[in-house]
């Protein structure tokens, strides 16, 4: 006689008095059926996996893939070296007409993959590619694909500070978001407001913590140094170093005739006999910086060092360099500088590639990125 069957008979005698024998050999007979159907859904469970079942699957987390566009290919071997692993194949050329061509060498189907491109150079070509790139690996089923932008493009076109002037640091988020990229990483925008033109997430890494490093392994007076923002926008950034160094700081008011061209420059703040430390996220030109360093060391400073973030250098930057009074002009390398280094004597690099890894490991591995905005990692 089957369970069920015994287990119906049983409980029409419960209707009448019945003994504890009864009742026990009920309860017994109630857990052994239960073993059986668990037994037999476990065996079931087990045919299924073993056949690929395709609803009993495990999520599998994605390998990771890191391409290198044509603008910093040194930077993203320093990445991908820090990360363990290689600069996924790519060829990236242009046809006679000047049209650029994109073909991604290997698989990306379900992939994690980050598109490392900075924004210099030829700026133009270099975000069109990173276009063309971020809709190549998005069409060939990439899970997820991250843009690793070290130096922001048009990141000063960020606001409407004349009639009929676009905001094309608008324009080229929207561009990003519909090549297909589902994220940004990039470095010291110009402005942080610049991270709320898109709609799809953005981390905005800082350059400070390296800066300090290189500040108090490099300069010997320090501690007694004065900190100089070369404009009002960059007070703030000037205030959290001087902060955390636990040193004194400058401001230079300046006023513009026109875009690249300073008119005046008032320095407020004292440093007479002390070593000055001008900063800024960025110098195209360096007509500011030169401008800059003229004053300070009219005002008495004994040494003038100038530490950006990125450093554009175009035009007649590196003759204007070599005829300022510079200790050391001191840039991270978001941009190539090996050029700008053979003709100016004065450049010297901060490798933040360090910080653009782990940011792509933490974010690869769900992990907050917070740790960055105040530490290097090791």
């Amino acid at each position: 006689m089957s369970n069920i069957n015994r287990i119906k008979n049983i409980r029409k005698g419960l209707n009448n008095n019945i003994s504890v024998d009864t009742i026990t050999n009920f309860d017994h007979i109630i857990r052994e059926s239960c073993h059986h159907l668990d037994s037999t859904e476990n065996q079931t469970q087990s045919k299924a996996n073993a056949n690929g079942d395709c609803n009993q699957t495990q999520p599998r987390m994605p390998n990771i893939k890191v391409f290198s566009g044509s603008s910093h290919p040194d930077l993203a071997a320093r990445v991908v070296d820090r990360l363990g692993t290689h600069v996924g194949r790519a060829v990236l050329k242009k046809f006679s007409n000047q049209e650029t061509c994109v073909e991604i060498g290997e698989s990306v189907r379900g992939e994690d993959v980050y598109i490392i491109q900075s924004g210099c150079g030829e700026v133009n070509d270099n975000l069109m590619e990173l276009l063309i790139m971020i809709n190549a690996c998005k069409i060939a089923s990439a899970a997820r694909v991250t843009a690793v932008i070290p130096c922001f493009p048009y990141a000063r076109q960020d606001k409407k500070d004349k009639s009929r002037a676009p905001i094309s640091a608008k324009l080229v988020a929207n561009m990003l978001s519909v090549s297909g990229a589902d994220h940004i990483i990039t470095m010291d925008l110009h402005a942080s407001q610049i991270q709320g033109f898109f709609d799809i997430p953005v981390d905005n890494l800082y350059a400070e913590p390296a800066v300090l490093k290189w500040i108090r392994e490099n300069i010997p007076d320090w501690r007694t140094c004065v900190i100089v923002s070369p404009d009002a926008g960059g007070a703030k950034r000037v205030t959290s170093i001087a902060d955390r160094l636990n040193v004194d700081f400058a401001l230079i008011h300046k006023e513009r005739k026109k875009a690249n061209e300073v008119a005046s420059m008032v320095l407020v703040g004292d440093v007479r006999d002390r070593c000055a430390i001008l900063v800024d996220d960025m110098a195209d030109t360096c007509g500011t910086m030169c401008h800059a360093v003229q004053k300070l060391t009219e005002a008495g400073a004994s040494k003038v060092y100038a530490i950006l973030t990125h450093g554009i250098f175009s035009g007649p930057a590196i003759p204007r360099i070599n005829a300022a009074d510079f200790e050391a002009i001191v840039v991270t390398n978001t941009i190539p500088q090996d050029s700008n280094m053979r003709e100016c004597s004065k450049i010297q690099t901060i490798d933040v590639s360090m910080i653009l890894a782990e940011a792509i490991r933490r974010t690869h591995n769900g992990e907050s990125v917070s740790y960055l905005f105040s530490n290097v990692p090791m």
